[in-house]
């Protein structure tokens, strides 16, 4: 099992409409609204590297409203 954390910046105004959509993406375990550089901090799962990229980070990516995203693979 791959986990990743995936930090979300947001349009103004779409955070709360985006983390609803985002907890009911496969693969997310994890998904906070927080203060700082980025507006949301999403942990995901997948079986391989491949399944949590693709999975999980593009269709966090492919929302609208979603403006920038980082994605950190946990190495532990």
């Amino acid at each position: 099992m791959v986990r990743a954390y995936i930090m979300v910046k947001t349009a103004a105004g779409k955070s709360e409409s985006l983390l609803e959509s985002t907890r009911a993406l496969d693969g997310v375990t994890e998904a906070h609204i927080v203060a700082g550089a980025y507006d949301i901090i999403v942990e995901g799962a997948g079986e391989e590297v491949y399944d949590l990229l693709h999975s999980v980070a593009t269709d966090i990516r492919d929302q609208e409203g979603v403006t920038d995203t980082r994605t950190y693979v946990c190495l532990e």
